[in-house]
């Protein structure tokens, strides 16, 4: 069993390297399909990728209820570095959850399974944080909607192979709906839930 100090570090600078994340996260948001990295260096555990891991130090507080998948559950260590670094509640029922960790995607459940906020309350949805296996390489993803020129082209590896056919549940929940940051490494991708596919191909 892993004790605290057996844990892997948080940032080095935290202040610093928050800045520097949230700008990061700041700049995918607003440039949907584009593939932004995070420079910030974390120690990680070993379910999380270094994208996921500084996300997490940046955004999670006391007050954002986490869920994790098998894959990040498989074994106590990512919970126990959450509470510890982020003081972020991890809890079972992923319909209240704010984040939603999962290592493996490809066997993401339902996304009615987590929360889409209200009406009045938008932001009180779930943000997807999948970790995939490439955004260089891959199948390529025509994207359009706010923050993207005409459209946005995205080439990577993503399990669930459906993601985007399964989000476009979004344009009938909006203002309600699902936001999705994609991770490989030190690399994400934000996916609004104002965002839609208008192609896939390769």
């Amino acid at each position: 069993m892993t004790t605290v100090a057996e844990l892997p570090a948080g940032f080095a600078d935290k202040v610093l390297s928050a800045q520097s994340t949230f700008r990061s996260v700041m700049d995918a948001m607003a440039r949907p399909g584009s593939v932004q990295r995070i420079g910030a260096v974390a120690g990680t555990p070993a379910a999380m990728m270094r994208g996921t891991t500084a996300i997490a130090l940046t955004l999670f507080d006391h007050d954002t209820p986490i869920w994790l998948d098998r894959g990040m559950s498989r074994t106590s260590d990512v919970a126990k570095w959450l509470k510890f670094h982020t003081s972020a509640p991890v809890i079972a029922d992923s319909s209240i959850c704010s984040f939603a960790l999962v290592a493996d995607a490809q066997n993401l459940p339902a996304l009615d399974r987590f929360a889409f906020g209200s009406n009045e309350y938008p932001d009180r949805s779930t943000t997807l944080i999948l970790q995939v296996e490439s955004l260089t390489h891959g199948q390529i993803f025509e994207l359009q909607g706010p923050g993207i020129d005409g459209t946005a082209t995205l080439k990577a590896a993503i399990q669930p192979k459906d993601l985007f056919e399964r989000l476009a549940i979004n344009a009938a929940l909006f203002p309600r709906g699902v936001d999705v940051v994609l991770v490989h490494d030190d690399a994400i991708v934000a996916i609004p839930r104002t965002t839609r596919l208008a192609a896939k191909g390769g």
